[in-house]
């Protein structure tokens, strides 16, 4: 019933062109599997009419003629096909395993290794949940082009031709009555293929919706905005709503099913009992034998399973096509941020000193796939320039700020130093060296970042440090954990460093999520620091420890801030003022409050409020 609820609009899709040349090299590395499980399929086929054709010689020959010894050796023929094509079917199951699983292993790596590598915007304009059904419900999809669509079509294709010329050279009368039933076989078959794609298509979409919803509100901020807004009762009629239609479209969908398989057992019957009928009659004319006349019927059963699974076959074909094309418009997306020709490692007596020179940036307008996207629009920031000529530089062992409005530019300065951006114009240099020259690994082995939301993924505490550095013994991560100000929260857990820390660390408070997110960069020892707003939204406590663990990860080394407690730059060697992609400001903090400038009025505003709300990015 699979084809019968396929999607009939796929036919209207344009494939882009070298599609099928593109399917077909994915199958190339499993042409040897290919070429032998067609050839258990055309064997499976000739064993389809064998069982009939012997049945006819027990009778006629056997039974017929009181010949006993010809019933127990054809019985037993019949016996020992049915064990061979038992083991042509398990054949044909483990190759298609082969190819099946293979082919996803292969399109799912390749996909997920391609989509590491993107850059940054990408992920910033990408529904997570769009990204995640390629590689899953497309990719399964486009498999099926070389598993149950290949092997389907051809087992069908073949045992038709062979169960008709078998039908017609035993009787061409009875075999063009049998086939003139075809009509009475393809209205049932249209109309279910019709009502099943309809309520399929409905089907899906409800589900993804309820999956959609359950995710939202099963994340840990989505329960906590359900809780606090008290809204569990419209949660619930909301979801009863749409498990209600979820379960009417199943009941619909069995029922139709029930029609179409009803209709077809009737067609069959009526088949078989024309073929009796008609073979009947001519037996008792003496033109056709009774083991003929048993072989028909036989024949006739085994006639009308490859029709229905050829009736939608070019349907299948173009799902399978359309799906294979929705996964190769991910592996067809740039991967902007590319390692030169020419890249070398950066030197390691290079200094760590960092230099933006005349450095111009916006953001591409193509980051994305419009498909993956929730609402399909045009970057909202593609249009002008985020940076214009900034140029500053930080010598080894400094501490510059970054401070300005939302919108000035800070993140994304921090952005280009990793490397997570490339430069529109100008060029962003470490150790004298621009970082296009150098391989991203060892631009990104020699900075180490620590943000305002310190991601942490849903394992232990210990996994989430090791990814800084897998080879970490655990006294390198207890010192780590140690001059992060974090060691006695972890010894203080009944499970230590094996402590799962949940979904984005949110069995952590704020501060310790930072800590530990310190301890992170401490193991990676990077030589330059970012930090981008660290301490934001923490309460004073928090921040007076993760200020005392910052302390120790920035000493001795080159770093970048960006400030939103203005307080908290006091001491930095020189602060930048951003506003409007350009600085407009710098200077050290006395002489810029003595300038009375824009960073004088956020200070004065800050600290008039009370509240510690200035810049932030």
């Amino acid at each position: 019933m699979k084809s019968y609820s396929a999607d009939r609009s796929v036919l209207r899709a344009d494939l882009a062109p070298g599609t099928i040349r593109r399917v077909l090299g994915f199958g190339r590395p499993y042409r040897r599997l290919i070429a032998a499980i067609l050839g258990l399929i055309v064997a499976g086929a000739l064993l389809v009419v064998a069982t009939p054709l012997l049945l006819l010689r027990i009778i006629d020959d056997g039974v017929l003629a009181d010949d006993r010894s010809v019933v127990v050796v054809l019985a037993l023929l019949v016996a020992l096909l049915a064990v061979v094509e038992a083991a042509l079917t398990l054949a044909q199951r483990w190759y298609s395993a082969r190819i099946g699983e293979g082919l996803i292993y292969d399109l799912r790596r390749q996909v997920f290794a391609h989509v590491q590598r993107l850059p940054l915007a990408f992920f910033t304009r990408t529904q997570t949940g769009a990204l995640v059904s390629r590689l899953n419900t497309d990719v399964v999809g486009a498999q099926r082009a070389f598993t149950s669509i290949l092997t389907g079509v051809v087992a069908n294709v073949i045992t038709l031709v062979v169960v008709v010329a078998t039908m017609a050279a035993l009787s061409w009368r009875i075999t063009l009555v049998a086939l003139a039933l075809l009509p009475l076989f393809v209205i049932p078959a249209r109309w279910a293929g019709q009502k099943l794609a309809g309520i399929t298509r409905e089907q899906m979409q409800t589900n993804a919706d309820l999956a959609s919803s359950m995710t939202e509100r099963f994340n840990v901020g989505g329960a906590m905005l359900v809780k606090l807004f008290g809204r569990h009762e419209r949660e619930d009629e909301a979801f009863a709503a749409g498990a209600g239609r979820v379960r009417d479209l199943g009941v619909a969908a069995a029922m139709s099913s029930r029609v179409f398989f009803t209709a077809l057992t009737l067609i069959a019957s009526l088949a078989t009992a024309l073929v009796y009928g008609i073979g009947g009659v001519m037996g008792v004319a003496g033109s056709l034998s009774v083991g003929t006349l048993l072989a028909l019927a036989a024949l006739v059963a085994r006639l009308y399973g490859p029709l229905t699974g050829l009736s939608n076959v070019h349907v299948d074909v173009m799902t399978a096509l359309v799906s294979f094309e929705r996964v190769f418009e991910v592996l067809d997306l740039t991967a902007s941020i590319q390692d030169s020709p020419g890249a070398v490692d950066l030197p390691a007596d290079a200094a760590a000193s960092l230099e933006l020179d005349d450095v111009s940036f916006r953001y591409a307008a193509d980051a994305s796939l419009a498909s993956l996207e929730g609402v399909l629009r045009q970057e909202s920031r593609s249009g002008g320039p985020v940076l214009d000529g900034v140029s500053f530089e930080v010598a080894p062992g400094q501490m510059v700020a970054l401070v300005g409005p939302s919108g000035a530019g800070k993140t994304t300065i921090t952005n280009l130093v990793a490397r997570l951006y490339d430069v529109s114009a100008g060029a962003v240099r470490i150790g004298g060296h621009d970082v296009r020259s150098l391989t991203q690994r060892s631009v990104r082995d020699l900075v180490g970042f620590v943000t305002q939301d310190a991601h942490m993924f849903h394992d232990t505490i210990g996994a989430n440090l090791r990814y800084a550095r897998p080879d970490a013994s655990e006294t390198e991560i207890r010192d780590a954990l140690a001059s992060a100000q974090v060691l006695d929260l972890v010894d203080s857990l009944p499970e230590g460093l094996d402590t799962v820390v949940g979904d984005r660390g949110h069995r952590l408070s704020g501060g310790e999520r930072q800590r530990l997110a310190i301890a992170r960069l401490l193991l990676k020892a990077p030589r330059i620091v970012v930090l981008d707003e660290a301490t934001a939204h923490l309460d004073s406590t928090s921040e007076s420890a993760v200020h005392a663990a910052l302390d120790i990860a920035l000493a001795g080394r080159t770093s970048l801030v960006i400030a939103h407690r203005l307080s908290t730059v006091r001491n930095a060697d020189t602060i930048l003022v951003l506003d409007g992609g350009r600085i407009v400001e710098r200077g050290d903090h006395e002489t810029l409050l003595d300038r009375g400038g824009l960073y004088a009025g956020l200070y004065r505003t800050q600290f008039a409020t009370g509240i510690g709300a200035a810049a932030v990015r």
